[in-house]
């Protein structure tokens, strides 16, 4: 049968320019015949309902020919009324006639085109499939009722004998067929998904829609092509005009015009995701933009913002876990709680602390966990995570998993900087952000922040003195008895062991030669659960100092980081702030990945060191024991480490991605010269 001539090489359009290698492509004689044939603005219908029940024929045909022609049938309910198409009924007639009459295939096609040149191509192309599904339709009915039914019987003997007696041999003829409607029902769903692709967000004349639109024609020419083969191919069949032997060249052009026409639905579905991708961007870009303008609106009260985060989904599981409407929190104080589902067991027992904490202080605030999750990547495993976590938070909690709308997420991490660590966002009774993250003030005082705005942490720091106490006072509740007692006092940390033993040894040892009390509490590392876990088996097993369990480690390091983001986000620096300056000394001992230790005796008399120096020190106490007598063990120790020069060091700071501004100058805790910036992407799973 006759094929249209291959695209020209003189073409000069962009979109062909780009095109000019795909196989399918029409030279621009044809192009030009084509849309020739084409009314703007002539009939409208609704080819909706059309596509439906031509698919519903195929899709009983294609995956059950072998069985249609052994009498399985497979039952259908298909309620759809066409009566309501103007005019599609009768063009459908229309053009099963036509492809009944035979001839050549291109001749047929464009005597097609003409005959529906007032139909968008969309529905040329439907109905064009639709007239094939009556045709075939009908052959595979007769074959399926023929074991069971006498008229259909004698039907099929008059009119296909040959297809019942030799549907084995014709088997791999109606697999190639069945390839082939796939495809033709796939490109003619995506030419009416184009064509009706309608959006204030996307333009017909620009890309990526005007680069589908420019194919549409060209699309319903191999869709119109392919119906009209086919049916020839089928009238064939059925008066059995060809030999056998001439099957298997039929095959290969059903296979040939399979591969055109899934060349073309893979062209239109990169096509169509570009357009959803732009759609889906500029919708969300508006909805960002309406919340951004809501939440910095003053409101009557705080529901209209918790509306605007939940959407449709307005429900929240409460404490007790029963689901509840979400003006249970009008006008209240109210902390989002917003993490990923990698939130810490040691974070949420921290805030469950505070939280239940807050009737008897007399606190009227709520928590709500708002979990940012990936929604294409959500599984099972995800699901089983997300309820667990939702099951030990004793605060009001999402009752949906994407219960967020997606334009609040974009909101959240780039207005309030959420990235990995969790944040606590605060919203007063009227929904004002008091503070893009109270977890921070949360940790140092508790329920002494409220109302956790960023005014209340600052007056908080104003009135708050650097002493160790301020890190120390919740975790250790032996502190004030050894402050009694007049002992010293070593808090020491790191992970290698054989640094521990040397260094835990070596300050006994210096203890008993100054006949001084002591006590040692070893406290982790940060972000090495694992390892601190083994270290403190071993440090209590050899009996070398006392050890916290894994919470009090955690809230310690995490104490430490929120001190020196809180410090951030009012922006101090170690240069004007003493404990911005005494906390960043410490997270940047831990970051070495060597030992330290810090010695106290009292608030404001405690000595600090890295491992090695202070090791050293330890190791040569007959070099200022005598200072240490005359002077106290603490001066005495200060003396000492500042007289002591290590030839190298390299020394690291990790500050959280989403902890605040990042300082730009920040001073060694070795030798006070200015660090070097540099960035680290770190994934630390153990």
């Amino acid at each position: 049968m006759a094929r249209p001539t291959p695209f020209s090489s003189s073409s000069s359009s962009t979109s062909q320019q780009s095109m000019r290698n795909e196989h399918w492509m029409l030279d621009d004689a044809t192009n030009e015949k084509i849309r020739s044939t084409h009314v703007r603005d002539g009939l409208v219908v609704d080819v909706a309902p059309v596509l439906q029940v031509t698919h519903n024929v195929l899709r009983h045909i294609i995956p059950n020919i072998n069985l249609s022609m052994n009498g399985h049938i497979d039952a259908s309910d298909d309620q759809t009324n066409l009566s309501a198409v103007n005019g599609a009924l009768d063009a459908i007639h229309k053009i099963c006639c036509e492809c009944s009459r035979g001839g050549d295939a291109h001749a047929t096609t464009m005597a097609i085109f003409n005959m529906l040149s007032s139909y968008s191509w969309g529905a040329k192309a439907v109905l064009t499939l639709a007239a094939f599904a009556v045709n075939f339709g009908e052959l595979w009915l007769i074959a399926q009722l023929c074991t069971s039914n006498s008229l259909a019987k004698s039907v099929a003997l008059l009119k296909q004998p040959d297809i019942l007696e030799h549907s084995q041999t014709l088997k791999s003829h109606f697999d190639a067929l069945s390839e082939l409607i796939n495809a033709m029902v796939d490109v003619t769903k995506s030419i009416v998904e184009i064509t009706e692709l309608r959006s204030k967000y996307i333009s017909i004349n620009e890309p990526p829609l005007s680069t589908a639109m420019a194919h549409i024609h060209t699309a319903t020419y191999w869709i119109i092509s392919s119906v009209v083969i086919c049916a020839g191919q089928i009238t064939s069949l059925i008066g059995m005009r060809h030999e056998f032997t001439t099957l298997t060249l039929e095959a290969w052009e059903l296979s040939s015009l399979t591969h055109i026409v899934s060349s073309i639905q893979k062209h239109f579905q990169k096509q169509l995701d570009r357009c959803h991708e732009c759609i889906d961007e500029k919708e969300l870009m508006e909805a960002f933009e309406h919340f951004k303008r809501t939440i910095e609106t003053t409101q009557v009260d705080n529901l209209k913002i918790l509306q605007n985060i939940f959407g449709k989904k307005e429900n929240l599981l409460n404490p007790d876990k029963a689901e509840v409407s979400i003006n249970v929190l009008r006008g209240k104080y109210v902390l989002l709680l917003i993490s990923d589902l990698d939130i810490s067991q040691e974070e949420i027992r921290v805030l469950e602390v505070v939280y239940k904490e807050r009737v008897s202080s007399g606190r009227n605030y709520e928590i709500i966990w708002l979990p940012i999750v990936d929604r294409t990547t959500w599984n099972d495993g995800y699901q089983t995570k997300f309820s667990t976590l939702q099951s030990i938070m004793s605060w009001y909690t999402v009752s949906d998993r994407v219960a967020i709308e997606p334009a609040v997420i974009k909101y959240i991490r780039k207005e309030w900087g959420f990235g990995k660590k969790p944040i606590a966002v605060t919203l007063n009774p009227q929904g004002k952000v008091l503070c893009p993250n109270a977890l921070n003030m949360m940790r140092i005082w508790g329920n002494s922040a409220f109302p956790f705005s960023s005014k209340k942490e600052g007056s908080l720091w104003k009135d708050e003195p650097w002493t160790l106490d301020l890190l120390l006072a919740r975790l250790e509740p032996n502190l004030p008895t050894w402050e009694s007692q007049q002992k010293v006092v070593c808090f020491y940390g790191g992970v290698k062991m054989e640094w521990i033993e040397s260094f835990t040894t070596a300050t006994k040892e210096v203890a008993e030669a100054l006949d001084i009390g002591i006590e040692m509490v070893y406290v982790g590392k940060k972000d090495a659960r694992e390892r601190v876990q083994k270290i403190t088996g071993l440090i209590k097993e050899k009996q070398l100092s006392l050890a916290w369990e894994d919470d009090n480690v955690w809230f310690f390091w995490n104490l430490l980081e929120s001190m020196s983001n809180s410090k951030t986000q009012h922006g101090k620096t170690i240069e004007n702030d003493v404990i911005k300056q005494e906390v960043t000394t410490m997270l940047g001992y831990d970051n070495s990945n060597n030992g330290w230790a810090v010695f106290y005796t009292g608030p404001d008399v405690l000595v600090k060191a890295s491992g090695e120096k202070v090791l050293s020190t330890m190791e040569s106490i007959n070099e200022w024991e005598k200072l240490a007598k005359q002077m106290g063990f603490i001066p005495a120790l200060r003396k000492k480490l500042e007289g002591v020069i290590q030839q190298h060091h390299c020394s690291r700071l990790i500050l959280p991605g989403n902890g605040g501004r990042i300082p730009e100058r920040v001073q060694c805790a070795k030798c006070g010269r200015p660090m070097e910036l540099n960035f680290l992407y770190r994934c630390c799973a153990e």
